[in-house]
């Protein structure tokens, strides 16, 4: 005899709540509307710093639009066709963002190299100037999306403005030090600095999405451990074919099999089961009772 439960408890998380999406509707319009003047002062100042700045802005605030539509498709409801929903919408919006900066990072490198060989004029004053304004719309726009850090695809858009902020104090150092010194390579020194800083984050960011599109069990599960965990529940002999994958940028799903010596405990034990998988973070588990006479060695 055998049964199936399928526990739907869904928590939607952050990037599907209303208050998350107007955040990153405020920061995709903050974003944009500094980029155009940050790219018109790297222009006239000569600046790799502010322009690499400004173009950092300009990809920030495709993530941001992206983040936001994959925040409202995850907060679709499921369908007969998308039974899970649209929550692996995050996933892609969190790979596409990583690769965008991986390409910028790149970008960087080239001109800088190339300033490396011939110098260009820079106005540090200006260049200064600017990056300060800059550097406190960055910060106010990472305030913004600094609730939300469990979701991949929140944490896609966080990246990229994080990664202006680091921008925007290369830039007003460089601007600093061409202003009171005259040196002009500090600015596309400071430039291939935060590309490498940006360059560590993306890689991670890429490799997160990777593993979650590819339903690899989410890195802060052990599933051995949970494994022990939910097999020392009273009542079950053995857990078996236990899968743990991401749904969306933060819900996770679990499926499992469960071998019981008594199927009419089955509600005391399935209550046991639901608040483990909850005590690890995951909101949708379905586990299927197996009824057994004997009992077998343990295995997870």
């Amino acid at each position: 005899m055998s049964a199936n439960h399928h526990d739907h408890s869904h928590a939607h998380g952050s990037a599907g709540n209303p208050e998350q999406r107007r955040r990153l509707l405020i920061a995709l319009g903050l974003t944009w509307g500094f980029a155009v003047v940050e790219a018109v002062a790297g222009w006239q100042g000569g600046s790799l710093a502010l322009l690499a700045d400004a173009g950092h802005m300009v990809t920030d605030g495709a993530a941001l639009g992206l983040a936001l539509l994959a925040a409202w498709l995850a907060a679709r409801p499921p369908s007969a066709r998308h039974s899970y929903g649209f929550g692996r919408s995050e996933l892609f919006a969190a790979l596409i963002n990583a690769l965008a900066m991986l390409a910028v990072v790149a970008g960087i490198g080239i001109e800088a190299w190339s300033r490396f060989a011939t110098p260009h004029p820079i106005d540090g004053a200006l260049v200064s100037a600017v990056a300060v304004v800059g550097l406190a719309v960055n910060l106010f726009v990472a305030w913004l999306l600094s609730h939300g850090q469990d979701n991949l695809n929140v944490r896609g858009a966080f990246l990229h403005v994080l990664g202006d902020v680091l921008g925007s104090v290369a830039a007003i150092a460089a601007g600093l030090v061409v202003w009171l010194t005259g040196w002009t390579p500090i600015d596309p020194l400071l430039s291939l600095l935060i590309g490498g800083l940006v360059l560590a984050a993306s890689l991670r960011l890429l490799r997160d999405a990777l593993h979650g599109l590819m339903d690899g069990v989410p890195f802060a599960i052990d599933l051995a451990a949970l494994g022990h965990e939910l097999a020392a529940v009273p009542g079950v002999v053995e857990v078996h074919d236990l899968h743990v994958w991401a749904l969306s940028g933060e819900r996770l799903a679990l499926t499992a099999h469960v071998r019981v010596r008594d199927l009419a405990a089955w509600p005391d034990i399935l209550q046991g089961l639901r608040h483990e998988a909850t005590e690890h973070g995951i909101g949708h588990a379905t586990f299927q009772p197996e009824a057994v006479a004997w009992v077998p060695l343990m295995r997870h």
